[in-house]
């Protein structure tokens, strides 16, 4: 029998001493010791976001060269330079994919501004060779590195409903990845096990490769979520 669910475990008071919004931060810990998942300068895009935990892990991780976005519906605190949280639906791939362009382009065209700023021989080939640098519009200035989702649903009450409602979650999620991740890139997603659990896992095998299912330590014992690490082909 699983065990009774506690609000304020050790996990969730550990969480609020060393300062992170949930103690969902130690599942992806959990996740990024195991698969090396995070590296600094990475460009990572977390959906349904809120409150934030994940984001002030991976701002640590990928440093201050690199950039998280967080999307979610509800309004996400501020979280550090590094990071730009906007409020949207997830499930809208059309306006998921504006927004990480807007964002990345806005980054580039600032980054290309400083550039600009700092030097005085304009004749000069920047760092990636006598061409220069690539301009915002470039297709591969707007691809991820890595593509994580601990979204969950709003829950019905009734366990078959939402476990569904998780897997189109993920789906979305999927859809995502296959815009906006690089080749190689990886995504993580939080699913709930259930009667469509397994022709989920079965499609991701079929489309993605090197995939893993784990449950998290960190994972209340009662909880049938899982996480599933794929990486695009």
């Amino acid at each position: 029998m699983p065990k009774p669910y506690t609000p304020n475990d050790k996990w969730a008071r550990k969480a609020k001493e060393e300062g992170f919004r949930a103690r969902s931060i130690y599942k992806l810990q959990e996740l990024d010791e195991k698969f090396q998942l995070l590296h600094p300068g990475m460009i990572v895009l977390d959906l349904g976001a809120a409150p934030g935990s994940w984001l002030q892990y991976v701002s640590g991780k990928i440093g201050p060269k690199g950039l998280a976005i967080g999307l979610d519906l509800q309004k996400i605190e501020k979280i550090a330079p590094n990071v730009v949280t906007l409020e949207q639906d997830i499930m809208d791939l059309d306006a998921v994919e504006k927004i990480v362009h807007e964002v990345m382009g806005a980054r580039a065209q600032g980054r290309k501004g400083a550039t600009s700023s700092e030097s005085s021989d304009s004749s000069r080939s920047g760092p990636e060779g006598p061409s220069g640098p690539r301009t915002a519009a470039s297709s591969e200035s707007f691809l991820i590195d890595l593509l994580l989702s601990d979204a969950a649903p709003s829950t019905s009450g009734i366990h078959d409903v939402d476990q569904w409602r998780s897997i189109e979650l993920n789906q979305s999620a999927l859809a995502i990845g296959k815009r906006l991740l690089k080749p190689g890139g990886r995504c993580v997603l939080k699913v709930f096990q259930g009667a469509d659990f397994d022709p989920f896992i079965k499609d991701v095998r079929s489309e993605w490769k090197d995939v893993h299912i784990i449950k998290a330590k960190t994972s209340r014992d009662r909880s049938t979520e899982v996480y599933v690490i794929a990486q695009k082909a």
